[in-house]
C-alpha cells in the first residue's frame, strides 16, 4: 500500500518519555526489587485514520528473559475519538482511563500498568509502546485475557499502528 505524499503519519508519543534517556524512576515498577512509583506515563496521538472505530494499546518488553517477552499494560476499547491517555490512567481504579476502555491482564498478573522492572545487570531492556487503530468498535474480551489473546484480538482487528520505543535498565 502506498501512502500518498499529502498523508500525514499517525504518531503516537509521551512527554513523560523524553527521547534517547532512560524510563524515568515514576514510571518503573514498585515491586521485584525496583522502587519506583509505578504510574503510567501520559501517551498523545494524532492523525489516526478516519475510518478508526477503536484504539488499543500495548506496552511490550521483548528482552525479558522468559522465551516470550512481557506484557506490561495492554487497554483495548478506547473509543475512537480520544486522543490521549493521561498520566496514571494505568490504574484502573482511578478512572482516568477514557470511559468504554478496558485495561486487560499483564504478564505480572493484574490489570493495568506493570512499570519496568527488568533483572539487576541485563542492558537495558526495549519498552515498545504501540497503539492500534482497530475496525471494530469493541474487542469482546474478558478482563482478564492474557497478552497473548489480547494479541491476536488486537492484531486481527488493526488497520494502523504507531509505536515508540524507550528503555530502562538497573
Amino acid at each position: 500500500m502506498t501512502i500518498p505524499a499529502t498523508a500525514t503519519a499517525f504518531t503516537l508519543e509521551s512527554p513523560d518519555l523524553p527521547a534517547g534517556k532512560p524510563i524515568p524512576e515514576d514510571f518503573v515498577l514498585n515491586g521485584f526489587g525496583c522502587t519506583g512509583c509505578n504510574v503510567s506515563p501520559a501517551l498523545v496521538w494524532k492523525n489516526a485514520p478516519p475510518e478508526t472505530k477503536s484504539f488499543a494499546l500495548t506496552v511490550y518488553d521483548p528482552d525479558a528473559p522468559t522465551g516470550s517477552g512481557w506484557w506490561h499494560w495492554l487497554v483495548i476499547n478506547i473509543p475512537a475519538d480520544a486522543k490521549e491517555l493521561v498520566r496514571g490512567a494505568g490504574d484502573p481504579s482511578s478512572g482516568k482511563a477514557p470511559a468504554g476502555s478496558l485495561q486487560t491482564r499483564t504478564d505480572y498478573g493484574m490489570p493495568g500498568w506493570g512499570g519496568p522492572c527488568p533483572p539487576e545487570g541485563d542492558k537495558p531492556h526495549r519498552y515498545i509502546f504501540t497503539l492500534h487503530a482497530l475496525k471494530t468498535d469493541k474487542l469482546d474480551l474478558p478482563q482478564d485475557a492474557p497478552g497473548a489473546m489480547v494479541g491476536y484480538n488486537i492484531n486481527g482487528n488493526t488497520i494502523a499502528k504507531a509505536s515508540f520505543t524507550a528503555r530502562y535498565g538497573r
